[in-house]
């Protein structure tokens, strides 16, 4: 599914338009991106939780010259899908 398709949907079964389908995506999305850019976490009930996950920094190895390479720390989004959510999936 697309974005185009996930506003059709949420229009059809909200009864809004597309623009405004459109406008309530994009108002989420921006509004999670700078929930985790400021160091918080979202937290949406039977659904899941998005939040930022540290990853230290480690030595990796490069495939092509197996010379080892230092892999700096940073910071990744990650999503943990909660019960009701999972449980509707398994169905």
């Amino acid at each position: 599914m697309t974005k185009k398709d996930l506003v059709a949907a949420i229009a059809e079964k909200a009864s809004l338009t597309k623009k405004d389908a459109e406008a309530a995506v994009n108002a989420f999305v921006e509004t999670v991106q700078s929930e985790l850019k400021a160091g918080g976490t979202v937290q949406l009930t039977g659904f899941g939780t998005f939040e930022v996950r540290s990853r230290s920094a480690r030595k990796g190895l490069n495939p092509r010259t197996k010379e080892p390479v230092n892999i700096p720390a940073t910071k990744a989004p990650a999503f943990k899908a909660g019960k009701v959510f999972k449980d509707a999936i398994a169905k």
